[in-house]
């Protein structure tokens, strides 16, 4: 154990849109100061926006390496890159110029955690069409992330509400792709991440619902045969390694189990299968977990919401969840 605080970079999102802003309502807040080092790593300007839009004022200092912190000061430390100037960026809609920075941000923020400086990165939201604009040639930022600290393996995104956790076999693809993508060895190391990943959250013995592809969970192989071929066998296979697993169990009914606290979390095969759920749950409170990677990155579930900005009533409570998910999993890899 090494008894110390975990070290979790802020990153304020994507400037076009209400990241600043419930930034800057967060870090007022304080509430994280007994659990986690926070320090944000942007661009002091942006921090300045959040601020106006948020109508708060916060005390920072800037600090030029996150090795120079005096944690014992109360004023937030702020590592400023100075790499983007709010006044030549518009607001409320998707910027190329705004993601390619926000993508450089980011990349700054991982070299500092490989490089053993941070702990955790949690960040605003972010904008994917614009990181693509920008030059961030990747379907989504988990893939850029797993890129940028080399990981080599299966990873994937966690969703987290307050109810439960959903895991994917596929994510970002065409659901034509998606189906072909569902295989036995998929299945399997999705099921191993969330038996880790919900095991490092504090759950000692998870309770893991793995979904069923298609409708009536195949109807015995009138609707398809994909939960006889590979599903079933494969959580047997699993279940009998030790997880606690259970499946396939049909679409239009796990979620309902979830809710009712029979699991702790569930393992879906393609995107919106278990997005729908989540965002119709807990879309103002939910958190997305990029697992697996040697780094811990969380954000809240939701978008940047473009409708919003400036006017100062973007809710900040995805983001405060957020922080003490990347909070919690970055202790548990210091304990």
């Amino acid at each position: 154990m090494t008894g110390r605080l975990p070290v979790i970079g802020l990153m304020l999102g994507d400037m076009t849109g209400i990241g600043p802003e419930i930034s800057a309502k967060l870090l007022a807040g304080g509430n994280y100061r007994s659990d986690a080092r926070v320090v944000v790593v942007g661009d002091a300007r942006v921090l300045e926006l959040g601020c106006r839009d948020a109508r708060i004022e916060i005390e920072w200092q800037t600090v030029p390496t996150v090795a120079a912190i005096d944690w014992s000061q109360e004023r937030l430390p702020l590592v400023d890159l100075g790499n983007i100037d709010p006044a030549r960026i518009g607001r409320g809609e998707v910027s190329a110029e705004s993601g390619r920075l926000a993508g450089e941000t980011l990349a700054h923020m991982i070299g500092l955690a490989l490089g053993g400086s941070l702990d955790g990165i949690c960040f605003a939201p972010l904008n994917k069409a614009a990181l693509h604009r920008g030059g961030w040639k990747y379907p989504d930022e988990h893939q850029m992330f797993a890129a940028l600290t080399r990981h080599s393996g299966f990873f994937g995104e966690m969703n987290v509400i307050k109810e439960f956790s959903t895991f994917r076999v596929t994510s970002h693809v065409a659901l034509r792709e998606a189906v072909n993508l569902i295989t036995p060895e998929r299945i399997a190391a999705a099921i191993e991440l969330a038996d880790a990943t919900l095991r490092a959250t504090g759950i000692e013995r998870p309770r893991i619902a793995v979904a069923a592809l298609n409708p009536h969970g195949g109807e015995s192989g009138l609707f398809g045969d994909e939960e006889i071929r590979i599903i079933r066998p494969t959580v047997e296979r699993m279940r009998a390694a030790g997880i606690g697993c259970a499946g396939p169990i049909p679409s239009d009914t796990i979620f309902l189990r979830a809710l009712k606290g029979e699991y702790d979390g569930v393992v879906m095969m393609y995107h919106d299968q278990g997005q729908i759920a989540t965002k119709l749950l807990g879309f103002n409170k939910g958190v997305t977990v990029t697992a697996g990677l040697k780094t811990v990155f969380t954000t809240p579930a939701h978008g940047t919401a473009f409708d919003i900005v400036g006017e100062g009533r973007a809710d900040s409570g995805a983001l405060a969840q957020a922080l003490r998910m990347a909070t919690r999993l970055a202790a548990a890899r210091l304990h």
